[in-house]
């Protein structure tokens, strides 16, 4: 190994010392409470070391956030439509669902701090960064689509809300699990498969949801809007 490459692979050990460290001191002692050199004493390094691999706490955070999500959208290639003709279209909800809850199971600390931590800066900020997040969510949309078009859900049916209705039901589930509030002998797996099956069988029977498409897209607009003055604020302190 040249000196070049050992270089390179010390520099990436100390990356991973400070975001596993960062981990576990944002999900024990909460985000806000935390602060560079508090995670520079965790692996024995000076508070300037740390700023040469990360700008700042929120630069750690998002390397956290992207990391957690790319093992989400890896995870057996989430919502992925290769293959998808193959499949009963409700089964491979069942199945995409299914693994976001796993995700919470195998992953709880990435999960705490993606989807629990209050106090953790918005994914917005970095809108290019966290682009395949959203296309992960498209391709879900896509193929709760493919269930109305295949008329195993009703035309009516609007997939954005589905969708998040079975991402709510599940987070749920998982919260639940996470911070060890479930009663004596329930068991999160069972409760999990019970959402799924329940929010599906709702929609396939037609129940009347309060729920709104325009609830959901003014949400992603103002998320757009959000990212876009940012792009612009960027763009002109680099002038």
């Amino acid at each position: 190994m040249g000196i070049k490459e050992r270089q390179e692979r010390d520099r990436e050990s100390v990356r991973r010392a400070i975001l596993d460290a960062a981990r576990d001191l944002f999900v024990v002692e909460g985000y806000q409470n935390v602060s560079i050199r508090k995670i520079a004493e965790r692996i024995e390094y000076s508070p300037a070391a740390i700023y040469s691999y990360f700008p700042s706490k929120d630069d750690i955070f998002f390397a956290l956030a992207e990391e957690g999500f790319r093992i989400l959208s890896d995870s057996e290639q989430i919502g992925d439509l290769d293959g998808a003709g193959t499949v009963d279209p409700l089964d491979r909800i069942r199945t995409i669902f299914w693994r976001l809850y796993e995700f919470s199971r195998d992953h709880p600390e990435h999960f705490a701090l993606m989807f629990v931590e209050r106090t953790v800066p918005r994914i917005t900020r970095e809108y290019e960064r966290f682009t395949f997040v959203r296309e992960m969510k498209n391709r879900i949309v896509g193929h709760i689509q493919r269930c109305i078009d295949a008329k195993s859900l009703p035309s009516d049916v609007n997939p954005l809300i589905a969708c998040r209705l079975l991402t709510m039901g599940l987070l749920g589930v998982a919260v639940m699990r996470l911070s060890d509030r479930l009663g004596p002998g329930e068991n999160a797996d069972d409760l999990a498969r019970d959402v799924i099956n329940v929010v599906i069988a709702g929609l396939r029977a037609g129940v009347s949801l309060q729920s709104t498409a325009a609830a959901c897209a003014e949400e992603e607009k103002a998320q757009l809007e959000l990212s876009q003055q940012q792009i612009v604020t960027h763009q002109g302190v680099a002038r």
